[in-house]
């Protein structure tokens, strides 16, 4: 848990201010987050044990709903596949496609469902995490400035209802577009993945 809070930080950290990190910058700021040392912080961080429940949540959470979605859609895949064959062979092409990709589309919807789903959860959570760092980040509304994170939460719970009574529902999906944008891009290289793979093995056959 200190880890992610150390990558998190190098996450949005503004690269204006960023210093050129090493390799073991985040396990080096992750142990000093455990033993107190390293950059000091605000009286505003908050200590590691009010941040277990909900880091634990959020990686319990996401575990149970995508593996129940993707077992799920495998499921649904393969009786589609298992019908839509039977009454004739399939091509060797066909059978290689079939044994393989229903397993790529299970894993990106069940990761596609979870993140969704979950996303308020993990605002929460990083903000949670954050708080106190002396982290900076980019105005991403304007472009053109810096903004230090001056939250004041003292839980899981106040930082919900302050959320949700200064920034409105629409508070928990700030930054939603870039899991758009990742997970439109990554459907895009399933499906040119798909259509190689397709044109190598009719090519071989």
């Amino acid at each position: 848990m200190p880890f992610y809070s150390a990558s998190l930080i190098e996450t949005v950290q503004s690269e204006i201010i960023r210093d050129n990190t090493g390799i073991l910058e985040c396990v080096k700021e992750g142990i000093g987050r455990v033993m107190g040392l390293g950059v000091p912080h605000s009286k505003r961080l908050l200590p590691l044990l009010s941040l277990i429940f909900p880091t634990v949540l959020h990686g319990v959470l996401h575990y149970i709903i995508s593996s129940a979605i993707q077992k799920f859609v495998l499921l649904i895949l393969k009786r589609k596949t298992y019908s839509s064959h039977l009454p004739e062979s399939t091509s060797p092409v066909q059978s290689m496609l079939d044994a393989y990709f229903p397993e790529l589309i299970a894993n990106f919807a069940a990761s596609l469902c979870s993140d969704v789903i979950l996303y308020p959860l993990e605002t929460v959570l990083h903000r949670l995490h954050i708080q106190g760092t002396r982290t900076i980040i980019d105005n991403t509304d304007l472009g053109y400035e810096v903004l230090p994170i001056n939250t004041q939460y003292e839980g899981m719970r106040d930082c919900i209802n302050t959320i949700r009574q200064e920034e409105g529902m629409l508070g928990f999906y700030k930054g939603f577009g870039a899991v758009i944008i990742q997970y439109t891009l990554h459907a895009a290289v399933l499906q040119i993945t798909k259509i190689i793979y397709s044109t190598l093995l009719q090519n071989s056959v």
